[in-house]
């Protein structure tokens, strides 16, 4: 058994479907076939049991219907009537009182014991199976018996035969239940391994191929290949945004590191000697570092993506006041107002999250403005959201650039926003914000007239 588990464990998942497929059908039908046999067994046996007692009761009958009177010679003259009561294959005798045997019908050349009256007995004559019954006789003043031995060669024939039958049947049924394990395997192991050969693909080329994995039955496994096809989408565009995402964070950092090195090099050949040289390349420099800090920063926080939890709740009015507070003290210029229903619930988001989008935002509207800041703020209650509208007087996105604005690293003016100074992530924080806590974010602009940034938060309770 062991060594049987060892092999089966050992096979490949088709060989072990077939295998299985075809035990389980095999032994199923075994299983039948052997209640089968044994009922038609005990049922052929019961009707050679009735067939042998039916003729003793069908001869004691006829005799003693002849009357009292008859003798040995008028039951002789009727032999051809007793034999055809009789099966011709049975063996019919009377024996008088002292045993004596004085008719017979088919007889055979071995004595048969006159015992166990009304009872049928098994036994074994010419080594052949027969079944004997013995039952007393009074015919008038004459006593006897009639002793009746019934042949089981038919009923061994046929059970014999059907024995037979079976086990062909069996070996048809083993090959066939084989052939068809086989071909079921092999069909539905086919979309398997187109599975796993996609996944070697992409274990050996990455997704530099494209994944097609083309079945379409609506059952488990389909629905298991469209969860892989669903997955590894989504695992390449992950992988392509990753390596954009290297690519312009290596070329984002350059920049700053490339500042500083220059600098550098410059006081050490001969800038150091020179006051205002020096202290315009400490200058740029620490503003060089304190650009890639933040963006390293920035980087951190959207590679942490930490999971959001159920009890994370803040009050927006409070928090957006604490930022205009902040804001205020840093851009003094700025014009920044607030307007509110009376009554605005608590938001599913914690303050921390709803303070960086908030702060992003208003950060984006006073970098981008040519003229004196204007960002004026509403928070509304709609059903069981709460809508939050930055709306600023800034230079504007055209409508081509809005979808792209979220995208790390993205500049509408390359040139102009690394003189502002911005990082390129300070908008995909917010939409990653707003992604983690439920939210949405919808945005409205007109070139040099200003931009609209449409919030909606859920409601804790």
């Amino acid at each position: 058994m062991i060594k049987w588990s060892h092999y089966l464990v050992n096979q490949s998942l088709q060989r072990k479907w077939m295998l299985t497929s075809t035990a389980v059908i095999f032994f199923s039908y075994t299983i039948i076939c052997i209640v089968v046999y044994i009922s038609l067994h005990t049922w052929l046996s019961n009707d050679e049991d009735s067939k042998i007692k039916r003729t003793s009761n069908d001869l004691v009958y006829f005799l003693e219907s002849q009357g009292p009177n008859v003798t040995i010679q008028e039951i002789l003259q009727n032999k051809g009537l007793i034999d055809s009561i009789s099966d011709r294959n049975q063996t019919l005798r009377i024996f008088n009182a002292n045993g004596v045997q004085i008719f017979s019908i088919n007889d055979i050349p071995q004595a048969v014991p006159l015992s166990s009256m009304g009872e049928i007995i098994k036994m074994t004559i010419d080594k052949k199976d027969v079944i004997v019954i013995n039952k007393p006789i009074q015919l008038g003043f004459f006593q006897g018996y009639i002793q009746v031995i019934h042949p089981l060669s038919k009923f061994q024939s046929l059970m014999h035969y059907l024995l037979t039958t079976m086990l062909i049947a069996g070996i048809g049924a083993l090959l066939i239940s084989a052939s068809i394990g086989y071909y079921l395997a092999n069909y539905l192991m086919k979309p398997l391994r187109s599975l796993r050969s996609s996944m070697k693909t992409v274990m050996d080329k990455g997704f530099n191929e494209p994944i097609q994995l083309t079945y379409t039955s609506h059952d488990e496994i389909g629905d298991l290949l469209k969860m892989y096809n669903a997955m590894m989408n989504e695992l390449q565009i992950s992988f392509a945004q990753q390596q954009q995402f290297v690519a312009d964070a290596s070329h984002e950092l350059r920049t700053p590191i490339q500042a500083i090195e220059g600098h550098l090099s410059l006081l050490k050949r001969w800038g150091k000697d020179d006051p205002e040289i020096l202290e315009e390349s400490i200058e740029t420099s620490l503003t060089e570092i304190a650009r890639m800090r933040k963006m390293i920063e920035e980087l951190l926080e959207l590679a942490r993506r930490e999971e959001k939890g159920s009890d994370s709740e803040a009050d927006a009015v409070a928090v957006i006041e604490a930022v205009i507070e902040e804001t205020r003290l840093l851009h003094p210029e700025a014009r920044i107002t607030l307007s509110k229903e009376e009554e605005i619930g608590r938001i599913f988001i914690t303050e921390n999250a709803l303070n960086q989008i908030v702060r992003n935002i208003i950060e984006n509207a006073i970098r981008y403005c040519e003229i004196v800041p204007d960002i004026q703020i509403s928070l509304a209650v709609s059903g069981k959201e709460v809508l939050l509208s930055v709306e600023d007087n800034g230079i504007g996105i055209a409508e081509e650039n809005i979808p792209f604005i979220f995208d790390r690293f993205y500049r509408v003016d390359e040139a102009r926003n690394r003189q502002i100074g911005g990082t390129g992530l300070g908008l995909s924080i917010t939409k990653m914000l707003l992604e983690k806590y439920n939210g949405s974010v919808e945005v409205k602009s007109r070139k040099n007239v200003g931009t609209v940034f449409l919030m909606k938060f859920p409601l804790k309770y």
